[in-house]
């Protein structure tokens, strides 16, 4: 195996989690022809990101244990991917009219970039994101209340499900923990899963913002297929191939 570099490497290993439940030290370390020790290294990594908790000999994914990343941890990883994601995605806001923008750590990173020289209604479902564009004022922001999810610090339950079910807006940029196409668009909480179904039904076009270590992955609750999705935004490092299936299901797809 050629030089593999050290974040190439660690996002290689989550992926073999995700896949296969478990990772083996000894086992990556012959397969990468690097010591275990650097193994071991890149499995803190991951652990201190949120993603994967080591056990012995080895390590599990966070999901297959029954719960996420905070956001703080998911927030530091990958983010300059997330930039680009979100800059790609301006060109989707539209001139005028109404957005939804879900509670992410990617679609956070649009919040700050919407234009100054246009009127918008944004509807979030994410107290951080409105403590930003509240004031703005070329914006009204409408908040969802409801349950504050620690966690995510997204707002679910009824008091998010029924508002959404009278609007109408022009585009939605969604998030998720995992796209594939065999089982669409996942995430680990079923409460979180309901408000992004309503989301999607609340919305003229549905742009998806997701990095490539999403793609491929499955989560415990489906909320939408592949086919919902107008357009996904995702970073260069998705590869053609997995790029290609992926629209095959549906959805344009841009690579920023």
């Amino acid at each position: 195996m050629g030089r593999v570099y050290a974040e190439e490497r660690q996002q290689a290993i989550l992926a073999r989690a995700r896949a296969d439940g478990r990772v083996d030290v000894v086992a990556l370390a012959d397969e990468y022809g690097v010591t275990t020790e650097t193994i071991r290294r890149d499995l803190t990594v991951l652990e201190k990101a949120g993603q994967v908790r080591r056990v012995h000999g080895g390590a599990i994914p966070i999901e297959r244990l029954g719960f996420e990343p905070a956001l703080s941890a998911r927030d530091v990883v990958l983010t300059e991917e997330k930039e680009r994601i979100a800059k790609a995605a301006l060109a989707e806001v539209p001139a005028d009219g109404s957005i939804i923008i879900d509670a992410g750590t990617t679609t956070a990173r649009l919040v700050p970039l919407l234009p100054l020289d246009r009127e918008l209604t944004v509807v979030v479902n994410s107290p951080p994101h409105a403590s930003v564009l509240a004031t703005r004022p070329n914006l009204n922001v409408i908040m969802l209340g409801g349950r504050v999810r620690g966690r995510t610090l997204a707002t679910v339950d009824d008091w998010v499900l029924r508002p959404l079910a009278d609007l109408w807006v022009d585009v939605a940029f969604m998030a998720t923990n995992g796209v594939s196409a065999e089982r669409g668009l996942t995430t680990s909480y079923q409460a979180e899963a309901a408000v992004k179904r309503a989301m999607i039904a609340s919305s003229r076009r549905r742009v998806l913002l997701a990095d490539h270590t999403k793609v491929g992955n499955d989560y415990l609750v489906r909320f939408g297929d592949l086919s919902d999705i107008d357009l996904l935004i995702t970073d260069t490092a998705l590869d053609t191939e997995a790029a290609a299936e992926l629209a095959a299901a549906g959805p344009e797809i841009i690579r920023a």
